[in-house]
């Protein structure tokens, strides 16, 4: 199948392959509970502090909730922290049921663009099905990723990095 195609080529396509595929023996079912209930790595020791959502005022969605949550490094499981967003954001969306909800993950600027496009579709994947197990239809929420191309910090400090691995919700 990949005769014709140059070394190179082939190589990033198996790359890419690989690195977004999935355990056929796993459901996603069980994919998701395994996401949402596996407890996040610890964080690095590198004294920096982990990144606190806050409120965002004037956006679309329940107004005393964060609009974004964060991800560890290499990572698209929820942090425990982070559950009380997910329930607000969940019931806001029971109760607005015209509403709709754009779900764009992100990644920091480490590593290459297939990678982190895969990566930043998983975390967008991980909250949506996270608020789906919360009771929202997920006909509602679109995943999108924009891996590492739409930075919330340029820096190069461990704190801009964390900025960076995010879902962002955006109502519509």
């Amino acid at each position: 199948m990949f005769k014709h195609l140059p070394l190179s080529i082939a190589a990033v396509l198996a790359l890419s392959l690989t690195a977004c595929g999935t355990n056929s023996t796993t459901s996603k079912r069980e994919e998701h509970i395994y996401a949402v209930s596996k407890p996040a790595p610890a964080p690095a020791q590198s004294g920096v502090a982990p990144v606190v959502a806050t409120a965002q005022p004037g956006k679309k969605g329940p107004a005393d909730t964060a609009h974004i949550v964060y991800f560890d490094f290499d990572s698209y499981t929820v942090r425990p922290a982070d559950r009380p967003i997910l329930e607000s954001h969940a019931r806001w969306m029971r109760s607005h049921p015209g509403q709709s909800l754009i779900l764009q993950g992100h990644t920091d600027a480490r590593g290459g663009i297939e990678y982190n496009l895969a990566l930043g579709q998983k975390r967008a994947e991980s909250v949506r099905s996270s608020l789906q197990t919360l009771g929202v239809d997920p006909a509602r929420v679109e995943a999108v990723s924009y891996g590492k191309e739409r930075l919330a910090d340029s820096g190069t400090s461990e704190e801009a990095h964390q900025r960076n691995r995010r879902v962002e919700f955006e109502y519509r």
